[in-house]
């Protein structure tokens, strides 16, 4: 083992888990922690003292104190710092330097140590598209698991877990470094512009694939039972608690709790409910945003780089046509040529030209009148009066025009229709309008929990294999879209 200056330095991150007021430090850093995991990174010192006040055991805290901690905890370098100038508005304000405050790096992987000795685990940070699709996979065996053995369940909830919770984690690592004040001081350099191409091209790959997988997921956890779900965690638990475990004592209940919290969890990752949107559409958010903040720095990059060329050149050959010039007036022009009108006459209502040509002077186009009416508050103008026109026979031919217009896509719908189904691998060649009919019948029924759905005209039908696994080719005349082989049954009306 080669000892080398790092390990002997001490380690003052880890200073605040064993001082004298380490009663308040780890509140501190667990608050920090917690807000972190939720993607609020920047926090003020009032929200921190608001928070600890809540707490019976700070009631007698101040905001002195809460100053004192912070200030501690950013000597040691648990927490980084910077102005907030947004806020301010006075110069007194600036004066007293109102700052934020976030986790350092290292604090977030000793706080992430601390809690993996409470029974959490932590992974590498890193956005892993295979773990959204490993999700959706797992997920889609619930139906299998219903009759598998205790060993295999519990195989699978493990492996459902763990990618899940290795999703969650490493997406909140990747974007805490993206949005740490070293990321945004990268960004600002010229070196960035090397591969900013490839880390957009790897956020969006991340989003892509999030669109896919996810918008399956949630409809397959709609779809799902949730007394199947529950039945399917309860042979896990009772297999957990089968394990010998040395100087543990669990009961059903308490696996079962720990294993429901867990899907209900991972259900709220992916499904809104009525108080919150998903996680899913935050994590869609919050990529979005880092990728136009990744451009716009790019931008701003390439901006300062052309605005430092040198046009000293430019500049001499401007002041050597300036000393040519005969008299003031013809330099007047000049300037004008060069740096634009300094007293722009605006002509205004040339709006409707009858032609393009720049050779056309004012005086040739066509005189603009203006109306010109009152100034005055009380001026109205006069109302036309005209009588009602009878227009009951136009109306009545586009009625007819219409019911006419129905009649034949019902008829051409029809023709689709053989032995009381529409089976689309064997389909024809057939009109846009005609497959976005059966696709939009196809996605009412895949909706229902029944997989049934009723036409415009009252035709009941459902389904026949909603679980198919085949998938066939819809040819239209406008592209080829490859879809699973659905099969659309009619009822006969009795």
């Amino acid at each position: 083992m080669r000892i080398n200056e790092t390990l002997k330095k001490p380690m003052l991150e880890a200073k605040y888990l064993n001082v004298d007021n380490t009663d308040r430090y780890r509140p501190i850093i667990r608050l920090f922690y917690l807000n972190y995991e939720k993607l609020k990174y920047w926090i003020y010192q009032e929200e921190v003292y608001e928070e600890l006040k809540e707490d019976p055991y700070f009631q007698e805290y101040t905001p002195e104190q809460c100053q004192q901690d912070l200030t501690a905890l950013t000597a040691w370098g648990n927490l980084i710092t910077t102005q907030d100038t947004r806020r301010v508005t006075t110069i007194e304000e600036f004066k007293n330097k109102k700052f934020r405050y976030q986790l350092s790096k290292a604090t977030v992987e000793i706080e992430r140590m601390v809690i993996r000795v409470e029974n959490l685990f932590i992974e590498s940070s890193s956005l892993e598209p295979t773990l959204l699709e490993r999700v959706r996979m797992n997920l889609e065996k619930i139906p299998q698991m219903q009759n598998e053995e205790p060993e295999k369940i519990y195989s699978w909830w493990n492996n459902l877990g763990s990618d899940f919770i290795r999703l969650n984690q490493n997406y909140q690592d990747y974007m805490r470094e993206l949005n740490s004040v070293k990321a945004e001081q990268m960004m600002k350099t010229q070196e960035f512009l090397i591969f900013k191409d490839r880390l957009i091209e790897y956020l969006r790959s991340f989003v892509k694939s999030l669109q896919i997988n996810a918008s399956a997921i949630e409809q397959y956890l709609k779809n799902t039972e949730e007394h199947q779900i529950i039945a399917i965690l309860e042979k896990e638990a009772k297999y957990e608690v089968s394990i010998p475990q040395i100087d543990v004592e669990l009961t059903k209940e308490m696996i079962l709790d720990k294993v429901t919290g867990r899907w209900q969890s991972l259900k709220e990752w992916f499904m809104a409910t009525e108080d919150q949107q998903s996680e899913v559409v935050r994590v869609f958010d919050t990529t979005n945003e880092i990728i136009r903040k990744i451009t716009r720095y790019a931008a701003r990059i390439s901006e300062l780089s052309n605005s430092g060329s040198n046009r000293r050149e430019e500049y001499h050959k401007l002041a050597v046509m300036f000393s040519k010039c005969e008299d003031i007036y013809e330099a007047h022009r000049l300037a004008a040529s060069v740096f634009g009108i300094e007293k722009p006459l605006h002509l205004k209502g040339l709006s409707g030209r009858k032609t393009e040509s720049i050779n056309s002077g004012v005086f040739e186009e066509d005189p603009h009148v203006v109306t010109v009416l009152p100034r005055v508050r009380t001026y109205k103008e006069k109302a036309k009066r005209s009588g009602i026109a009878d227009r009951s026979k136009e109306k009545e031919a586009v009625r007819l025009e219409t019911i006419r217009r129905l009649e034949e896509e019902q008829k051409l719908l029809r023709s689709y229709i053989k032995d009381g189904k529409i089976s689309f691998a064997e389909l024809p060649e057939i009109e846009p309008h005609v497959r976005d009919v059966f696709l939009l019948w196809l996605s009412k029924a895949l909706e229902n929990k029944h997989f049934r759905g009723k036409t415009e005209s009252g035709e009941i039908y459902y389904i026949e294999n909603a679980d198919t696994k085949e998938t066939c080719m819809l040819h239209a005349k406008d592209g080829i879209l490859q879809m699973p082989a659905y099969t659309i049954r009619f009822e006969e009306k009795k």
